[in-house]
């Protein structure tokens, strides 16, 4: 099993550019992170900046989440949401150039909260427009849109693996996009009530990426009860051969020590060989 560390929630007593090093250092050679700027267009210097943070560690980028908006503030989402559809749609280049640059080919776009100035219907539509624009945004680098189910948000709408799916089907029926998968955040899904070991047998070798944390406490493996082991053996059983994204909190001074060292190391196939050239002249 091939792990991947996200930078967005560990490691956060580091500025966020040292954080990819910091976990290179630690052994890992791959990494993923929520969308790290504070605007759905940043300015080539940041974006430019993230890029070299990545390269210059010598990890690969093998996730990436698109602008969400105001996190810290219970924002959960841009893209359902008439209000806030069009930064969505201006973050896409961004994300797919971001994307070609470093090699990296998983997206994960957070649906939205419901808004009470739009109806539920509308928000579907829209969020079902904008899913199949940003798959079409990323399929031409080869990439894929990412759906996932999220806990600790009263007005996410997705909350099971069926809800998602449900979305990602609609958006295949009515556009034909078959660049969308399910994130299986096995945290998620089981503070939920979703029944995560049905939901392996049934979606395991379809699954466009699974993330893990430890419940109660959203802490590393064996922080909780969790049966994570066993659940990601069945999935790799079943097909699942993608990254497993480490997406926990922990105060431990070694937040890796669950983890033996040998087994912190992927094999990425992708990783740039060469700094990325400035956004202002290759961005999408």
């Amino acid at each position: 099993m091939s792990y991947t560390v996200n930078c967005s929630i560990l490691l956060t007593d580091l500025p966020m550019l040292e954080r990819p090093a910091a976990a290179r250092a630690a052994g890992f050679t791959q990494v993923e992170f929520w969308w790290p700027f504070a605007e759905s267009v940043p300015s080539d210097a940041d974006v430019t900046a993230f890029e070299r943070a990545i390269t210059d560690a010598g990890v690969q980028l093998t996730g990436l989440n698109f602008d969400a908006g105001n996190m810290p503030a219970g924002d959960r989402g841009l893209l359902s949401s008439p209000a806030t559809s069009a930064r969505f749609r201006d973050n896409i280049d961004v994300v797919a150039g971001i994307g070609e640059r470093l090699g990296c080919r998983a997206f994960n776009a957070l649906y939205g909260n419901r808004d009470d100035a739009f109806t539920p219907e509308e928000q579907d539509d829209v969020a079902a427009q904008n899913l199949a624009l940003a798959a079409a945004g990323v399929g031409r680098i080869g990439g894929t849109v990412l759906l996932e189910p999220v806990s600790g948000a009263p007005r996410y709408p997705l909350l099971t693996a069926a809800d998602a799916l449900g979305v990602i089907d609609r958006v295949r029926a009515e556009c034909g996009a078959t660049n969308i998968e399910l994130l299986a955040d096995f945290y998620h899904l089981a503070v939920n009530g979703d029944d995560v070991a049905t939901v392996i047998e049934a979606h395991a070798a379809g699954f466009g990426h699974i993330q893990i944390a430890d419940a109660p406490g959203r802490g590393e493996p064996g922080t909780g009860d969790l049966p994570l082991a066993a659940w990601l053996d069945r999935s790799a059983a079943l097909g699942y051969a993608g990254t497993v994204g480490l997406e926990y909190k922990t105060s431990a001074a070694d937040p890796f020590a669950w983890l033996p060292a040998e087994q912190r190391a992927g094999t990425p196939t992708s990783a740039p060989t060469s700094t990325p050239t400035s956004p202002a002249t290759t961005r999408a």
